[in-house]
């Protein structure tokens, strides 16, 4: 009889709500500025659904450690764009 495979399950740092990892955007901050994840450091997810939620710009400052709303959101968009 065949195994299930473990899936692993994160969470959303918007909306709190967990989901398989594989459809997650998983993004890290470093000195401020958020990035995409480099296979390094510490790091953080977001559904797709919650990018253009409200909390999300708060989130984000949050995470990153920073009160630049307006630029965190405009490079999350552009890492969206770029990465699909």
């Amino acid at each position: 009889m065949a195994q299930k495979l473990h899936q692993p399950i994160r969470m959303c740092v918007v909306c709190r709500e967990r989901f398989a990892q594989v459809g997650l955007l998983r993004l890290q901050c470093r000195n401020g500025k958020l990035e995409p994840y480099g296979k390094e450091g510490r790091s953080f997810y977001m559904c797709r659904s919650c990018i253009e939620h409200k909390k999300t710009p708060g989130q984000l400052s949050r995470q990153c450690k920073s009160g630049a709303t307006v630029e965190l959101m405009n490079r999350l968009k552009e890492i969206i764009v770029n990465d699909g």
